[in-house]
C-alpha cells in the first residue's frame, strides 16, 4: 500500500509540474524540440564512418542518427534519409559526407531540417550531378583505385583506401574500412538533383585540404557557391575520422545557430 501511495503522489506532482510549466511558458518535462543530428555517409563507406563524431555530439546533448545508405541510386539514398528525418520530432541538422552531400542537397528540403553541414562533400545545384561538378577539375588521384564489378558497382581497393581515401588514418582502421565499405552504383555519379536545399538553409562546409577524392579547389568553389561557413582542416577525404573534434564543432555550431 505504501508503494501505491508513493506512486500516486509522484503522479500528482508530475501533473502539477506540467500544469505550472503550461501556465508560465516554461519548457515541458519531455522536450520534443531537442535538436537531432542526422548523419549521411558517402560512397565506399557505411554508417560507421561517423563513429568518432557521434559520441562528441551526444556529449553536447544532441540526438544523433546515422543513416545507412544503400548506395544503389540517388532516389534510394534520399528515401533512406527521408525516413530518418520523418522519425524526428524536433529540428534537425542534416550532415553529409562526400556523396552524402548530394543526398542532403536533395533531402534537405524536409520541414525538420534547420541547417546543412557538408563534410568534404559535393554540393550540387538543381540539375547537376557529381560528374557535372567535377568535369572542370583534374581527376583526383584516388579515382585510379576504384574497382568495378560486372553489375556496375564500384569499390575502393585496399591500397586506395590506405593511400588516397584515408591516408591520415591508422592502417589498422583503413583495413577495416576497405572490408566494410558499401559498394556504390557508378550510375549514381551521373544522377542529377532536382532541388538544392542549401538555397533555403544555412550551411557549413568542412573543407579537407589534402583530399585525394574531391579536389580541394572544387570544395572551395562549392563552399563559396552555397555561402557556407567554412572550416578548413589539413586532412584526407575523411576528416570525421582523422579530425573528429573539428567536424563535431562545425556540426555543433550549426545546431546552436539561431539564424533559421
Amino acid at each position: 500500500m505504501k508503494t501505491l501511495k508513493r506512486l500516486i503522489q509522484t503522479a500528482v506532482l508530475v501533473a502539477a509540474a506540467s500544469s505550472v510549466a503550461s501556465a508560465t511558458g516554461a519548457a515541458p518535462v519531455a522536450d520534443t524540440r531537442k535538436t537531432t543530428v542526422v548523419l549521411v555517409h558517402g560512397a565506399f563507406a557505411d554508417g560507421s564512418a561517423w563513429d568518432k563524431v557521434v559520441p562528441l555530439l551526444q556529449a553536447k546533448g544532441l540526438n544523433v542518427v546515422s543513416v545507412q545508405n544503400p548506395l544503389t541510386s540517388l532516389a534510394d539514398d534520399v528515401a533512406a534519409t527521408r525516413r530518418a528525418l520523418d522519425r524526428q520530432t524536433g529540428p534537425v541538422v542534416l550532415v553529409g559526407h562526400s556523396w552524402g552531400g548530394v543526398v542532403i542537397s536533395e533531402a534537405g528540403q524536409h520541414e525538420r531540417v534547420k541547417a546543412l553541414v557538408y563534410v568534404a562533400a559535393f554540393a550540387p545545384s538543381e540539375g547537376q550531378s557529381v560528374a557535372d561538378l567535377a568535369k572542370d577539375y583534374p581527376t583526383p588521384e584516388g579515382s585510379s583505385f576504384l574497382v568495378a564489378d560486372k553489375e556496375g558497382f564500384l569499390t575502393m581497393s585496399a591500397e586506395g583506401m590506405a593511400k588516397h581515401f584515408a591516408q591520415d588514418v591508422p592502417a589498422a582502421q583503413t583495413r577495416i574500412m576497405a572490408v566494410t565499405q558499401g559498394p556504390v552504383s557508378a550510375k549514381d555519379f551521373e544522377e542529377k538533383v532536382t532541388v538544392a536545399a542549401w538555397k533555403t538553409r544555412p550551411s557549413w562546409y568542412v573543407l579537407s585540404e589534402q583530399d585525394h577524392m574531391i579536389q580541394p579547389a572544387l570544395q572551395a568553389a562549392m563552399a563559396q557557391k552555397i555561402s557556407a561557413r567554412v572550416v578548413k582542416v589539413p586532412t584526407s577525404h575523411v576528416p570525421q575520422l582523422s579530425r573528429p573534434r573539428q567536424v563535431a564543432d562545425a556540426i555543433i555550431a550549426a545546431a546552436m545557430d539561431q539564424s533559421k
